[in-house]
């Protein structure tokens, strides 16, 4: 299923297209700006701004904690 161009993701378990290349990859691979893309094969499951980000922070009763980068 697509939203906005990009993928939306029914469960909430991290991408896995690292085609053996990386041994994490994000959801953040799916993004263009060069400083997510970046952080895609970090290990941590990092969401982009957006809708699905805020759903799983409601649905878990969690905080959002976003990154403006960093020099």
């Amino acid at each position: 299923m697509y939203t906005d161009g990009k993928p939306s993701r029914e469960d909430d378990s991290p991408v896995n297209s690292n085609n053996g290349q990386h041994k994490f990859t994000n959801r953040l691979i799916h993004e263009k700006s060069p400083y997510l893309l970046q952080h895609a094969h970090n290990p941590v499951d990092l969401y982009p701004w957006g809708p699905e980000a805020f759903q799983k922070a409601v649905r878990e009763s969690k905080a959002v904690f976003p990154s403006i980068g960093y020099s």
